[in-house]
């Protein structure tokens, strides 16, 4: 199996190697990027005539396709035999949390890439090479338009997605930093935080011309509240582990002081994912102050943060085992 940082070969086998710590960031990120644009539309600008052309709208309707579709690619070849994949998207197990998983994103990608039309058919429609493709768009766009449904559904998938990614990991009953019902909710709110990050990232990158900054204000605060969850979060996980006794208090406390894993916890999950933006959050940003140097750097650091506690999960929990 492929590692990462360096080599792993003097610790316990690493089945799921770093191509599945990103995928889980993806997933989660593009499912928080869906959330992000239905919530600024419904809650920012709702009664706008051109609430669609919102930054964060627009940002966070590209950037959720391409990343779960990159993630798929790499779970994909990550899985050895990428051309018998399609098997699981015809053989369900009602009874299987990967199953599950598969059917939520094969609902929710054609469903996200719906709602990018939605958002850019004018511009897709503009060029000549596509234009054929505006009967298309315009159906499309209506269907989704005129239907508060689909919005609803859409942020549902999104839910179940941004959830699935913890609930995969939780399911492995021998791995005691995994099988906890708090994985499921943090890898929720985290992948929340990391797709408000990603979306002001782009919206600041690709469409300044439509950047509203009561929007990114809202999100500011929405991403706070995120992170103020996820370190109770965290405290309850490893609390859980240690009164649950045996294997599972000796993996907490293997986790959380490993030479390599609980720096990585401490510094990167904790102190750069985040301490940092609540420092950022109550001093540089104080008042929800629009300032473009300070919201980058705390969209980074969360950014940052998410990747590294997907990372940690996923390796720590296969090698601080209580054994």
């Amino acid at each position: 199996m492929n590692n990462m940082w360096g080599d792993m070969s003097q610790y316990s086998e690493i089945y799921w190697p770093w191509p599945i710590a990103i995928y889980l960031f993806l997933a989660g990120l593009s499912a928080g990027a869906t959330m992000v644009a239905l919530l600024v539309k419904w809650n920012r600008h709702e009664s706008e005539q051109n609430s669609i052309w919102d930054a964060m709208i627009r940002a966070g309707a590209i950037t959720a396709p391409l990343t779960i579709c990159a993630g798929l690619l790499l779970l994909i070849f990550d899985l050895g035999k990428p051309l018998t994949f399609y098997l699981l998207l015809i053989k369900f197990n009602f009874g299987s949390v990967m199953s599950l998983g598969v059917l939520a994103l094969l609902i929710y990608v054609p469903f996200s890439f719906v709602f990018a039309l939605c958002v850019f058919g004018e511009e897709i429609c503009k060029f000549k090479l596509l234009a054929f493709l505006r009967p298309i768009v315009n159906l499309l766009s209506s269907f989704a338009k005129a239907s508060k449904l689909f919005e609803r559904v859409l942020f549902i998938l999104a839910l179940c997605v941004g959830a699935y990614t913890g609930f995969l990991l939780s399911a492995v009953m021998k791995i005691p930093l995994w099988n906890t019902p708090v994985l499921p909710i943090l890898f929720l709110l985290s992948g929340f935080s990391s797709g408000i990050a990603a979306s002001i990232l782009v919206g600041l990158l690709f469409f300044k011309g439509s950047l509203n900054k009561d929007s990114i204000k809202y999100l500011l605060v929405l991403d706070l509240r995120a992170i103020l969850f996820e370190i109770p979060l965290l405290f309850i996980l490893f609390v859980g582990m240690y009164f649950e006794g045996g294997t599972s208090a000796l993996a907490a406390q293997q986790a959380l002081t490993h030479e390599v894993y609980g720096k990585i916890f401490w510094i990167g999950v904790l102190g750069t994912g985040l301490i940092a933006p609540i420092i950022i959050a109550f001093t540089a940003l104080k008042n929800h102050a629009y300032k473009p140097a300070f919201i980058v750097l705390n969209s980074f650091v969360v950014l940052c943060g998410v990747i590294l506690l997907r990372y940690y999960i996923v390796y720590a929990g296969q090698i601080c085992t209580g054994a």
